[in-house]
């Protein structure tokens, strides 16, 4: 059976900080409230999403790596990953601030959970006026400091702020602590990993549960980065019809692609599937004489064996995302 670009079905996932705009601005469709994630492509264990439409409909991605190999995910990353797809890609809605939390290294991951580590960044889509995210710190701290305020419930007095709007990027490596405050809708692009250390919530109750949630301060300790960096937001270009630099690490890299008109792609140096999410207008991508519609905040993968394309646009951007 012959790959094609594919669309997976998102999967909801309730969270406390959750709200309504992956369905108001995004058209997302579901039925429950305070949903702040939609996890567009996922291989996370009991929560892999499914092929939405064509031929290969209900695959699982495990099930596309097992019978396409190298075609579908790219020698290099076959080689590197195995039947283990390495990207978790969402987009998320914060009505209410996210807990202060970090994320622990590949290496401590594997020892404790045995998972990728969680590197990952933000693409912000949209932002109320004044709509703020934690990252980093805004001095220099140590240990000893750290837990000083975090016994006094004074954390956020050491954190670094930064008021966002749309277009602003973040990477988050491992180690840094953050948070994203309310109002903010964005794209997350990371590892695949679910592996969260809470360390502040602001002594909230979750209304599903009756119960404040539960915190990670132990585990935390040793994974911090506490080290204050001049700069924390990532700067970049958006010429128009090409792929313009936004983060290359050595876990992902992603591109802002701002398209007016038509524009032909040669993937054929990449080794690596491409997905593509829709983070502004509507685009068409043809393949092969076939069309495919991806809109404001849809996602769209792109096999690795699938090297040339056509995307047209009016006034849209994509975010390009390999590895």
């Amino acid at each position: 059976m012959t790959l094609y670009p594919i669309k997976f079905q998102p999967i909801f996932k309730y969270r406390i900080w959750g709200g309504e705009k992956l369905k108001s601005e995004l058209n997302k469709v579901y039925d429950d409230s305070c949903i702040g994630e939609s996890w567009e492509i996922s291989n996370v264990e009991n929560d892999e999403t499914l092929v939405a439409s064509g031929n290969l409909k209900g695959k699982s991605l495990t099930q596309l790596i097992l019978t396409y190999k190298e075609d579908f995910l790219g020698q290099k990353n076959y080689e590197n990953f195995g039947t283990d797809f390495p990207l978790l890609i969402k987009f998320l809605d914060t009505a209410k601030p996210l807990s202060i939390q970090v994320h622990p290294s590949n290496e401590i991951a594997k020892k404790r959970h045995n998972s990728f580590g969680k590197n990952e960044m933000w693409y912000v889509i949209e932002a109320d006026d004044n709509a703020e995210i934690i990252v980093g710190f805004d001095k220099n701290v140590d240990k000893n400091i750290y837990k000083q305020h975090l016994e006094e419930g004074t954390l956020t007095n050491i954190m670094h702020y930064e008021t966002v709007q749309k277009g602003d990027t973040f990477y988050i490596p491992t180690g840094r602590v953050h948070a994203i405050g309310k109002g903010i809708l964005l794209a997350e692009i990371q590892q695949t990993s679910d592996v969260t250390y809470r360390v502040y919530d602001y002594n909230r109750v979750d209304a599903k549960t009756g119960e404040k949630r539960e915190l990670h301060t132990d585990l935390a300790e040793d994974v911090i980065d506490f080290n204050n960096y001049d700069n924390y937001k990532t700067d970049y270009s958006t010429k128009k019809n090409v792929a313009n630099t936004l983060v290359h690490s050595p876990y992902f890299k992603t591109n802002i692609l701002p398209i007016t008109g038509e524009i032909s792609k040669d993937n054929s140096k990449i080794d690596s599937f491409i997905i593509y999410m829709c983070v502004k207008g509507s685009t068409k991508i043809t393949y092969n004489s076939e069309v495919y519609h991806l809109n404001y905040g849809e996602t769209i993968l792109i096999p690795a064996c699938i090297n040339h394309l056509k995307i047209e646009g009016n006034s849209a951007e994509l975010l390009e995302i390999y590895i």
